[in-house]
């Protein structure tokens, strides 16, 4: 019930299916477009990977409420595994584009008044893979046959869920996606001040030139060589001192100028010369951002590791690594399906569970508590009856929750 709550708030299912053309001939069509996505991305939501699943599901009474096929006498069940699989497999290239339009609209619709900064964090991953799919490769660093999906992600909010083979720059189309989110979301708002966040894989000199150009900041890890070992010696040789002196852990922040062989022109980089036990520990971080090191360093570097907590959850929790189809396209629109399954689940932790003890809960926590709990359910020729068990101990949040999100639900379509 939540999960539906917040796609009327939304209207994520709508725009997705409105994305898709639909070429089967209407007098032969039994399972509606609409509700055969509804029932895959709720079921990924509720923990079901597999369309094998559906073989079960599609009798859930459940299922087929908040999907809006709807429980009566003559109804047939929801789609079969053989039919859904057919869904995926017809979507094209064309179809997807409209779909990560999709998640970059509701990113933005999700704001109530105009945001003075956004930090855009890009990642990429490995989709390890165990079959023969088309554009599958192995690769080095992961030791394994995989894809290379690229995220993009606003605090919890995800905008881009991009699937890529692995015999490429895991850098590969950061700045063209770059440009066209800098693009859209300046068109909705003009002044607000935009930060690209990456790891030391997205440190190119021709993505830092064009956020140069374009006023947009950037903070991204920069990989250790020997000229920054040695320009930056001064405060590694601080930081040793200290240890010696001390025997605990040091830390020591500086900045200077520094371009590499193929960049354009020199750019400032923040070196924190950290002293362990275990020896040094230097890192360097190249921005165009101004203020004192250590707190670019601490209060905006560092805190791109959540992100890595989000892949997680769209990976481990969500399933958005189950790219099992042989065909790339139609792994690419399993990836998304996972995307979508995520806005839900982080629209629902974000607006139903702000301020509650489950405010800052993983996906599959918040699956477990709220959403994958007992109850009976009667079917009736004129309604259905949910009985939730009496004892269950989280029932006042989930009566709140569930206040929120109708609240939020009615508003939408009245502002509609």
């Amino acid at each position: 019930m939540l999960l539906r709550e917040v796609d009327k708030h939304l209207g994520l299912v709508d725009a997705i299916n409105g994305c898709i053309p639909d070429p089967r001939n209407p007098f032969f069509i039994v399972h509606n477009q609409k509700t055969m996505l509804a029932q895959r991305i709720f079921a990924i939501a509720l923990g079901y990977e597999d369309l094998n699943d559906h073989q079960s599901l599609r009798d859930d009474p459940l299922l087929q409420i908040i999907t809006e096929r709807g429980v009566t006498k003559d109804a047939l069940p929801l789609a079969s595994p053989p039919t859904l699989c057919r869904l995926e497999n017809r979507v094209d290239r064309k179809d997807l584009a409209g779909i990560a339009e999709v998640l970059v609209e509701t990113f933005i619709a999700s704001f109530k008044s105009r945001p003075e900064q956004l930090i855009l964090d890009f990642d990429a991953t490995d989709d390890i893979v165990h079959g023969n799919q088309d554009k599958r490769f192995f690769h080095g660093y992961y030791d394994n046959y995989c894809f290379l999906p690229l995220y993009v992600f606003c605090e919890s909010q995800l905008l881009v869920a991009y699937l890529r083979p692995a015999d490429i720059d895991s850098a590969l189309h950061s700045r063209a996606i770059l440009k066209l989110l800098v693009k859209r979301i300046r068109r909705q708002w003009p002044s607000v001040k935009i930060i690209f966040r990456g790891d030391s894989g997205f440190c190119r000199w021709r993505l830092m030139r064009w956020c140069d150009k374009n006023d947009v900041g950037y903070i991204i890890g920069l990989a250790r060589n020997p000229v920054l070992e040695r320009l930056s010696q001064q405060w590694t040789e601080q930081s040793r001192r200290q240890f010696e002196l001390t025997c605990d852990k040091q830390r020591i922040f500086g900045a200077l100028q520094y371009a590499a062989g193929t960049w354009d022109h020199n750019r400032r980089v923040i070196v924190k010369a950290e002293y362990l036990r275990q020896g040094p520990n230097t890192r360097f971080v190249v921005t165009n951002l101004q203020g004192d090191p250590q707190e670019l360093y601490d209060e905006l570097y560092c805190k791109r590791g959540q992100m890595e907590n989000r892949i997680k959850e769209q990976q481990l929790g969500l399933f958005a690594d189950r790219t099992s189809c042989h065909d790339f396209v139609a792994n690419q629109f399993r990836v998304l399906l996972s995307a979508a399954a995520y806005v839900l689940m982080d629209a629902l932790r974000r607006e139903g569970l702000a301020d509650t003890e489950l405010a800052a809960a993983q996906v599959d926590t918040i699956r477990l508590k709220l959403l994958k709990i007992g109850a009976r359910i009667t079917c009736s020729v004129r309604r259905v009856v949910l009985h939730l068990a009496g004892g269950y101990p989280l029932k006042e949040l989930f009566a709140c929750v569930l206040a929120r999100l109708r609240g939020m639900s009615i508003a939408a379509v009245s502002s509609g």
